[in-house]
């Protein structure tokens, strides 16, 4: 029996571990070597060993396997159980394949790239379409670049494909046949004129509208074998295009088992858990990570599943990339046990006096005039800790009306000195801007970090007396590297913020927003209540972590620019 069948039969028996999913893909292999005829279809063995023998001539060229000259790719049999069901279906009619689209969903670090850019090779030069025309494809190009450049060295890496194939650039181009293969992003200068015989789709959970997808397929109408290949892992966006064509290889697979629905045209597979399934059972991962322990440490596993158990953001995280498992765009953020075990042997109000005369950095975060407004200082020290000493007010006129309405103590956090109560219903900017002179005077205060909006009249009083303010922008690029730094500190026990109650509320109360490359922001929006003093400290740390002698990640990672 061919390593594909194999692999099949062994997960239809049992003998393999996979999910529903899986199982049904395997499943309707062999329905359809009974039953295909009768829809006009068969199985050309030769047509799927054909591409299987092609990326077999192919080498690796990164990680282990990439030394040297790199050695020759090897497919999992899961991998030739993808090929083999997508080349080796043809239709009765014509001798054409049946597939027109491979939607592959698996968990990352399983190979999607190496067996993308062979596919990619084997499209646009071995399988007899003059003209041929395929794509790397991605949102941007830049992304469309990471399978086109492992193309690229594969065909760098053969003798037999580089004296043929001619490489210029992103370009890769057979003369004798006019055929192209190259990288393709909505951001590219147009995508007018396309005659498309094949396209890599990578990453399809990042792409951001359908339009990309929608111009592809309409560009394959004159071609007679097109193939659309979506390669991805799970996202957050059940409104994008990766999550219609989730739900719809779902309901190709169940719908050939109960006869509700039927495409011949779509092959798709989907590696992650069954419903149920604890993701903390190490006997489970391996139904999202058919690589494991191949292309898949076991080590980086347990270690990334050691640091979702602490902190919800990592969790998700690890559900999504590492589990295949769609999960949420917004998470409840702070792990509290390890946050109030941050407190400190100092009580916050006691804080600032001890650390008078020490350089610090500040975060500023300017509620609406008639709520809470937050200034959070940094202090880092030598042995690797960060104290946190805050600053908050409001208008007086608001401390009963919020203590009532929102049922949080204000009023008894006001009678014991952790938020200042400023005269009238709106907020007082003088006396923030004496409190924070004071500061000022008491502390080193290199630099104050602060949200653009609304600020502008603020940081011209704060700069006519003397202090640095840096603007902050909200976005991912900006918050996400301080957060998950925070996020890590917390889980270290480095942080020091003497049991503030008003920030130990706002960190209950944060919400994190991830975009689809996994980067996390605080969501004001989302959050149950306020979160200003964790938004000014995530800032004040971002400055913090810059100082030179102030060892973190970011100086391994490089400085980034504040936007």
């Amino acid at each position: 029996m061919h390593p594909a069948e194999q692999y099949a039969r062994d997960v239809v028996d049992g003998k393999l571990v996979a999910c529903k999913w899986v199982r049904l893909a395997c499943e309707r292999y062999f329905h359809d070597l009974e039953h295909g005829h009768e829809r006009g279809l068969y199985f050309d063995r030769e047509a799927a060993e054909r591409v299987l023998h092609f990326i077999g001539l192919l080498r690796h060229s990164k990680g282990k396997w990439g030394r040297g000259g790199g050695e020759r790719i090897t497919l999992e049999g899961w991998q030739q159980f993808i090929v083999w069901n997508v080349f080796g279906w043809l239709r009765a009619s014509d001798g054409m394949r049946r597939f027109r689209t491979l939607y592959k969903e698996v968990a990352r670090k399983n190979g999607k790239s190496t067996v993308g850019a062979g596919l990619g090779l084997y499209l646009a030069f071995a399988d007899g379409e003059p003209g041929a025309e395929v794509y790397s494809a991605a949102t941007k190009r830049d992304q469309a670049r990471i399978v086109h450049k492992e193309a690229i060295r594969m065909v760098r890496k053969n003798p037999g494909l580089k004296k043929y194939i001619k490489v210029y650039k992103d370009n890769l181009n057979l003369e004798r046949t006019a055929s192209k293969y190259e990288p393709l992003g909505a951001d590219s200068d147009s995508t007018d004129g396309l005659n498309v015989h094949g396209v890599i789709a990578d990453e399809l959970h990042a792409w951001k509208t359908r339009e990309m997808w929608d111009v592809l397929e309409t560009a394959t109408g004159s071609r007679e074998q097109p193939l659309l290949v979506a390669i991805t892992t799970a996202g957050i966006d059940r409104m994008s295009v990766c999550y219609e064509k989730h739900e719809y290889t779902r309901k190709v697979l169940e719908g050939w088992k109960d006869g509700s629905f039927e495409d011949d045209t779509w092959f798709g597979i989907v590696y992650t858990l069954d419903e149920g399934d604890d993701w903390r059972d190490e006997s489970v991962w391996v139904k999202a990570n058919p690589n494991l322990g191949v292309s898949k440490s076991w080590d980086d596993m347990r270690m990334k599943a050691k640091r979702a158990e602490q902190m919800t953001a990592s969790l998700n995280n690890f559900l999504r990339r590492e589990l295949n498992v769609w999960v949420q765009g917004e998470i409840k953020w702070a792990n509290m046990d390890a946050w109030r075990k941050c407190g400190g042997p100092v009580p916050a109000l006691e804080l600032p006096g001890r650390l008078k005369g020490r350089i610090c950095y500040g975060g500023l975060d300017l509620g609406s005039t008639s709520d809470i407004t937050a200034d959070v200082n940094v202090f880092p020290s030598e042995d690797g800790f960060f104290d946190a000493v805050c600053r908050f007010w409001i208008p007086e006129d608001h401390v009963l009306i919020r203590t009532r309405d929102a049922g949080v103590h204000y009023d008894q956090w006001v009678r014991e000195g952790y938020i200042e109560a400023t005269p009238g219903n709106v907020i007082d900017y003088e006396w923030i801007f004496e409190r924070m002179e004071q500061d000022a005077d008491d502390y080193d205060i290199d630099q104050t970090a602060f949200d653009r909006w609304g600020a502008a009249r603020v940081v011209q009083v704060l700069e006519a007396k003397g202090m640095t303010m840096v603007q902050f922008g909200q976005g991912f690029a900006s918050m996400n590297p301080p957060m998950k730094e925070l996020e890590r500190l917390i889980l270290a026990g480095k942080i020091r913020h003497g049991n503030n109650p008003v920030l130990t509320w706002m960190m209950d109360n944060v919400v994190a927003r991830m975009d689809p490359a996994g980067n996390i922001k605080p969501d004001k929006a989302k959050s149950r209540e306020k979160i200003d003093g964790v938004v000014a400290l995530i800032m004040a740390l971002d400055l913090a972590l810059r100082h030179p002698e102030t060892r973190s990640v970011y100086e391994t990672r490089g400085i980034r620019t504040v936007g």
